[in-house]
């Protein structure tokens, strides 16, 4: 039997397969701006981190070395490369190079990540995503989205996040705030946190959640845009898409109910953790999160060695240069996203800058 195909079915391998042949060296690679209109406002501060002009109003995400597509489109949301083919399909053609053997073994020819840039210009609605076995049993897909934040800006005066029910609620009541469309129940069942840049919060599938007007992360998720919208009057045309086609009460079997009002301290960690002489890496969402993807915040004052792995690298500040092991070299630079495939091998990351580097799932010993 092939590796899971990640939308259902398995690969068919052929007897030789180009991750059957020898390791092929590819290069880290900057990315430009790949960012799909959206519904809501937005992209202003990813334009300013870019040094780029903002290009529309609703231009909130950045998808960056995505191989996924927006729900219900071809190739929309897609990164495109430098040499002009997708990401998706390099990746597909070579997966070895870009992913590494235990990567392929555990997730074919997938890097089962996606990262965005996301800058909140105005509150999101109130949504949650399905587990992998809801994704699974109604999508035909073999990734939910369970998702992850890292808050590197705010802006206004009080910029928060809203995410999982304070207390139990029952279904009838979820189900009369939906068709009611009552923004004001639906949101203010929620656990309402105010954040500032450092801060981190992790998303299990099925945890409503909206983020509030201000509010600039790079994100980290499972590589669907899979979503069950509670709140979509003002936001989306008509309720179809908000349940994408499922049907509301087959949607709501994705929703979590349970109160998270005493368990809001197992997601939200303030600030990170620095290293004690305040250069290195650290890990910002440990084991918890290692099943779904994991996530770096490198603070680089004198060189850092990185392992060999499929990456995106988020530059926040400042400017250096990565070396690859086998001799290859990359100035960087605030504002640059790059894309380290995994046969560009272990790196070093000299200069004095910081930023965020995005992993995979960790694949099973």
């Amino acid at each position: 039997m092939g590796a899971v195909d990640p939308q259902g079915g398995v690969f068919r391998a052929s007897p030789f397969h180009l991750w059957d042949a020898p390791n092929v060296k590819i290069e880290p690679i900057v990315l430009s701006a790949n960012q799909p209109e959206r519904f809501y406002r937005g992209g202003e501060r990813i334009a300013e981190l870019r040094g780029e002009k903002q290009s529309s109003p609703y231009v909130p995400e950045d998808w960056v070395g995505s191989t996924a597509t927006l729900f219900g489109h071809e190739n929309t949301g897609l990164t495109r490369l430098p040499d002009g083919r997708w990401l998706r399909d390099a990746v597909t053609e070579d997966p070895q190079a870009w992913l590494g053997s235990p990567h392929v073994a555990a997730y074919g020819a997938d890097p089962a990540l996606l990262v965005k840039l996301l800058d909140a210009g105005q509150r999101l609605p109130v949504h949650c995503h399905p587990s992998d076995a809801f994704a699974l049993r109604h999508h035909g897909s073999h990734f939910g989205k369970t998702e992850a934040w890292v808050v590197i800006g705010t802006s206004g005066a009080d910029p928060r996040v809203h995410i999982g029910f304070a207390d139990d609620v029952d279904e009838p009541v979820v189900a009369g705030w939906i068709a009611e469309q009552d923004s004001d129940a639906m949101l203010g069942a929620l656990n309402s946190v105010r954040v500032n840049a450092g801060d981190t919060v992790f998303v299990p599938a099925g945890l409503p959640h909206a983020i509030g007007a201000g509010v600039f992360i790079v994100e980290l998720q499972q590589p669907t845009d899979l979503a069950l919208t509670l709140e979509w009057q003002g936001f989306l045309p008509d309720d179809t898409g908000a349940h994408q086609g499922l049907g509301y009460p087959t949607a709501l079997g994705c929703l979590d109910r349970t109160g998270w009002r005493d368990r809001l301290d197992t997601i939200v960690t303030r600030g990170g953790t620095a290293d004690p002489d305040g250069t290195g890496s650290v890990d910002l969402f440990g084991d918890t999160a290692a099943p779904f993807f994991r996530a770096e915040r490198l603070r680089v004052r004198r060189a850092v060695a990185v392992d060999a792995s499929f990456a995106v690298l988020v530059v926040l500040e400042g400017a250096g240069r990565m070396s690859t092991a086998f001799g290859g070299s990359l100035d960087l630079a605030r504002g640059q996203t790059v894309l380290v495939p995994h046969s560009a091998g272990a790196a070093t990351i000299a200069g004095e800058l910081t930023a965020i580097r995005c992993l995979p799932p960790m694949p099973a010993a």
